[in-house]
This record gives C-alpha cells, structure tokens and sequence, in this order.
C-alpha cells in the first residue's frame, strides 16, 4: 500500500521505509548512480538506484519515460547544494530498495514536460497530456471547486437532486441536441440544454432549495469560453426575493475563492444596471480592471458636416460614441489601422479617430490647432470642444469614435476597449490593473426585438419575472419592460445568470401575449410546466454559474478546454474518440433514420 504520494514526500519521513508509486518524468545515468524522477498526481520526488543494489540497479537500467513504477525505499536528506526549492520534496530523496516495473511504456509523441505543444496534439493524445503537471492542477483544482461549492450549498439547507438528460425539445436559444427515439418512430428526445424547467418544476414540487453541479449541452458555434457539452453549478430557490438570492450567491462565491486560492473578493460586489454597462463599457460583461470608458456623443453631432456622425444621430438607434485613451496620442498609425480593421469584426465600418496633442491652448489658438485628424475639418468648434469635455481628454491623448446603429457601436467599442486594456500599451500606461473584480449587471430588458421576425423575443426565457410596475409595459410598450434578471460577471467573464420566474398565471399570459404565443403554442411547448404553475407555485428564482468558466479564471487558463477532461475542439470533434462518427446502417434502421448524402467523418488523427 502507498505510504505517500510521491509529491508530497518532505522531511517528516526522513528515515522512514516508504512505498510509492508513479510514472518516471525522466531518468538519468551519473556516474554509474541512475537517478529517476517519480511523478504522481501531486508531484514528484527523485529516486536513488544505487549500483550496490545488483536487482535495483538493473530494473533501473530498463526503465524510460512514462513507465508505471512501484518504489519502495528508503528516505533521506538530499546532499548539501542539491536541495530542490521548487518542489515539495526538494529536501529529501528516496534511496531505493526494491523497484519493480508495474508496466512499461511505449515510447510516448511528446514529452510530459513539453509546454509548446499544439492544441490538435494535445487533445488527440488526451490521456498523455493529463498527465502533464499543469492539466493535473487544473483538474484538482476544478474538484476543490466543486468540493467547496457543495459544502457551501449543503450547509445553506440545499439538496442535490438529479434531472433528466433525455426531455422534450423546448425553445432555450440555441439548437438542441436530439436523440431519435428507437421505440417511437420518428420522435426525438432532446438533451437539456439547462435544468430550468425541471428545477422549477421542482419548486412547485415543495423543494425549496435545490442545486445541481451538471452537463448541459446546446449545438451552437463554439469559442474559447464555449463547449457544446458545459457544466452547470445549478441552483434554484423559493421564498427568496431578487437581493437576497444575489446575497447568498455572492457570499458562495467569495467563501470559494477563499477556500480555494484563498483570495478574499470585495464585499459587496458592486451593483451595475444593464443600461449603464452598455453606455459605459458597451458590454453587459465589463471588464472592470481596464481604466477606459465610453461617452456618448449622439446628441451634440446632429449639425456636423462630418457625414457618418450626423448619419448616426438620424438612425432610429443610431449612437455616436467616444472612446478616450490616455496617453494614445503615442501609438503609431499602423497599430491605429490596425484596430480599425479590428472593429470591422463588429460590423463597424471603420475607426474614426482625434490625437489631442493639446487640450489647453494658450491665448489666440483654438482647440482646433492642437488636434490632428482627417476629421476635425468637418466638425465645427462647439463639438469639438463638446467633445474635449465630456471624455475629459488630455493633451497626449487619443480618442476614437463609433457611429452606427447602437449594438454595432457598442459591440465595436466594447471590444476594442479591452484589446486596448490588455494591449502591452494598456498595461504598460497604467489602464489594466491585475486582481479580482466582480460585479452584479442587473435589470436586463425583458425582450429584445428580432428584425428578421419582426417580433419579440425573451431576453432570457419567457418565465422569467419583469421588475415590479413593468407588468403594464408588457402589453402596451414591451422595449421598456425590464426583468428581475441578473448576471455575475468577474473580470470580463459572465460567471453567472439568473431571475426570479414567474409564479402568476396573469403575468405569465402577458408575457405570452407580448411575444405573439398563443396559448395553444404555449401548451404545446410548456403545457407540464403551465399546469404545475396551478398547484399553488410558490415565488421563486434562481441562478446558473458556468463551472468551466471560474475554473478557468482561477486557473488562469486560457480556454475552458483547459479545466476540461475530455473536451471537444472548436469544431465540436473529440479528437481522442474521433467522435463524432458514422454508424452503420443496422443502427439507423433501428432508429428509423437515413442519411442524405455522404456522411462525414472526423478528420485523421494529427500527432
């Protein structure tokens, strides 16, 4: 039986007779000694096989990397000027006295400790780049995260109550997952791309506080933040107004950053509407550790000659908007045209911008004069001076500007706010501050307006609650309806989001009556949950935390492919199963199903 793991060996067992097992991350010949580095989950400690030792000494001689090894010896202090400061066990090495090869290992395609590898490399050869050490840290810390999220809930009165992953197919914003039913020809179960009417379902079933750590799945496109399977930390209460689930959710939040990386997040988190973030981030997930904001412009440019400002201001919802950059006035052209043909990936069509290469111009020279811009000619003196007040800009500074419809704006600029904040500028002139900033964005609009469709659609879902008084815009004026809606956002990043539901036949058909669902549509999509909501409902709300995503925070990785065991690529391919994969014919018969056309496969391995 292991004494230790391997990691974890110190000083404490100096003299003891140990038994370890492990991998070998490398193995070295000195001098007729052969030194071999064992590795497990939680580290590695070097091993001693001494040439005294005639049966040692030759096991040692067979061993490569990766074989499976079981070490049993002797612990004793390194020699003074080969102390290992990095490791736990860099005071102490294990002479051994008896190794015995549990398996070898066929010679492996990249080594353990190799950092460069390509993602198509790693996620092929999975299983081997788990065992690379910053995977295994990743995974042990996604399991203190769940650990320390389940503690927090059990003690809080929650209960883990399981769900079905095959259901019906109900409108959730993306595409589902369908699975054809063998035994009902031609009917498909879908899988969850949430617990959410289930968990409600739950509340009226009398359980009042549920949670549920669990996989989703949604056949969208894919980003780095994205997986078509996730994981869910899922959590739904009754009796519970808006404030006081954000309470207690926030308070999870700050206990597991504690535990786990022992970090003590603010307290409160601040609180931020939608509209605000949108105005002055124009995102609803600001990164709060960059120092830049927008100002809206719209209304001082309706009387320029520059064409595209007074174009904006005579859009419906048309903005003109300015982004001030301290100290920009230094970038150079390329990198300016640079992030014009940035914003172009935002639908904006181009990048207008002023250097500001003298806010305070000395008697008898204008504003004017101490700017430079293809633009300022066609902009008369107020909005230039408009302009130099509301951004509050400096000499040095450099301000750009968007103007289109609104989301394309603020789309535009949000994103380019943060490449400008993370830029080696942005860090280098103060505008990125390192740390931890979380933040509640709440009051989302209820619905958001679908040109294509030219009608409403729910913001969130359609059980989620309007805001107190805003049940009478439902029917008369649905763009000014907002919800008891609310996200958790951390460092740019949606951690979390959430509502109160609602509980009341009333509202729920104006909600219905606002996004053009009859009540037979209704009925036929949510006729379980429509009928429970009669059995006296109780008020409720909850919230779901994307799991994959604090992990990665916490980790500071850079894909949630990263805190993923088995993750798929951005093409939804497992490349270690070469899933997905064609079936045989037999299989599709049984299903009732037939495919058109040539069936792909996942692309070949690539090592």
């Amino acid at each position: 039986m292991r004494t230790e793991y391997a990691g974890l060996m110190d000083p404490r067992f100096i003299g003891q007779t140990v038994t370890l097992y492990g991998w070998v991350q490398r193995r070295r010949d000195h001098g007729g000694v052969i030194f071999i580095d064992l590795r497990d989950r939680e580290g590695m400690v070097q091993v001693i096989c001494d040439p005294d030792q005639a049966e040692v000494f030759a096991a040692a001689e067979k061993v490569r990397s990766e074989y499976c090894l079981q070490v049993d010896g002797v612990v004793r202090r390194r020699p003074e000027g080969t102390v290992n400061t990095a490791l736990v066990s860099g005071e102490i090495e294990v002479l051994c006295r008896q190794l015995t090869i549990l398996n070898p290992s066929v010679p492996i395609p990249f080594q353990i400790d190799d950092e460069n590898l390509s993602e198509t490399t790693r996620l092929t050869h999975r299983v081997l780049d788990l065992r690379r050490p910053a995977m295994q840290k990743n995974m042990m810390l996604r399991y203190r995260v769940t650990m320390a999220v389940r503690k927090y809930l059990d003690a809080a009165g929650f209960i883990d109550i399981e769900t079905p992953m095959l259901t019906r197919s109900t409108p959730e914003g993306a595409r589902d997952y369908l699975v054809p039913s063998r035994v009902h020809a031609g009917a498909f179960f879908a899988l969850p791309q949430s617990p959410q009417l289930f968990k409600q379902l739950l509340m009226v079933a009398g359980f009042d506080r549920y949670y549920q750590i669990v996989k989703c799945f949604r056949d969208e496109d894919l980003r780095a933040d994205r997986q078509p399977e996730f994981t869910q930390i899922d959590v739904e209460m009754s009796f519970l107004d808006e404030t006081e689930i954000r309470d207690m959710m926030e308070q999870m939040t700050r206990v597991v950053f504690d535990e786990v990386l022992a970090v003590k997040l603010p307290q409160p988190f601040p609180v931020m509407t939608y509209a605000d973030a949108i105005q002055r981030y124009g995102s609803d997930k600001p990164d709060l550790r960059i120092d830049l904001q927008l100002t809206d412009l719209t209304d001082a440019m309706g009387d320029v000659e520059f064409k595209v400002f007074k174009s904006a201001t005579e859009m419906k919802d048309g903005k003109v908007v300015a982004l001030r950059v301290p100290g920009g006035g230094d970038l150079p052209r390329s990198e300016i045209d640079g992030f014009a043909e940035f914003v172009k990936i935002y639908g904006a069509k181009g990048l207008a911008y002023i250097k500001v290469n003298d806010a305070a111009p000395s008697p008898g020279e204008t504003l004017r004069q101490g700017m430079q811009s293809p633009i300022i000619k066609n902009l008369h003196d107020a909005a230039l001076a408009t302009i130099v007040e509301r951004t509050g800009a400096k000499s040095g500074d450099l301000i750009f500007f968007g103007a289109d419809r609104a989301k394309i704006v603020y789309d535009a600029l949000g994103a380019l706010r943060v490449k400008i904040g993370h830029s080696e500028f942005g860090r280098a002139r103060g505008l990125f501050s390192a740390g931890w900033q979380p933040v509640w964005v709440v009051d989302f609009p209820m619905f958001e307006f679908d040109e294509e469709t030219q009608r409403y659609a729910a913001a969130h879902h359609p059980f989620t609650s309007p805001k107190d008084g805003h049940e009478d815009h439902l029917g008369t004026d649905p763009a000014r309806a907002l919800a008891k809606a609310y996200d958790m956002v951390l460092n740019g990043w949606e951690i979390g989001g959430g509502s109160i539901r609602i509980h009341r036949e009333e509202v729920q058909s104006k909600v219905f009556r606002a996004l053009k669902i009859s009540a037979d549509e209704a009925g036929e999509k949510f006729g379980f949950l429509l009928d429970a909501l009669q059995y006296g409902a109780p008020p409720h709300g909850g919230i779901a935390f994307g799991l994959d995503r604090i992990v990665t925070l916490m980790a500071g990785a850079e894909s949630i492919r990263d805190v993923i065991a088995f993750p798929k690529t951005q093409r939804a391919q497992c490349l270690l199963t070469q899933a997905p994969s064609t079936v045989d014919e037999k299989q599709l018969r049984e299903l009732h199903i037939r495919v058109r056309g040539e069936a792909k496969t996942v692309e070949p391995r690539v090592a």
